[in-house]
């Protein structure tokens, strides 16, 4: 899986996942465990994963969305 965003915003995130969900892209956000064990201060980050496969895609339509300044490279 490719990591796309990375980001402490779990409003972005939700927003992301269902951008993903919509398009029939399958996504995972990773780390939401550590991000509760850490006591929700935001400190961790949480990170979007896509499949390799699908990646050029998710990019695409999370730019289109406004979210490109979001995406790692």
């Amino acid at each position: 899986m490719i990591e796309l965003i990375r980001t402490n915003d779990a409003v972005l995130l939700s927003f992301a996942e269902s951008l993903m969900k919509d398009a029939g892209i399958h996504c995972l956000i990773a780390d939401q465990g550590m991000s509760i064990l850490e006591g929700s201060l935001g400190m961790l980050p949480r990170r979007l994963l896509v499949e390799a496969d699908r990646e050029d895609a998710a990019r695409r339509i999370l730019t289109d969305a406004g979210l490109g300044a979001e995406l790692r490279s």
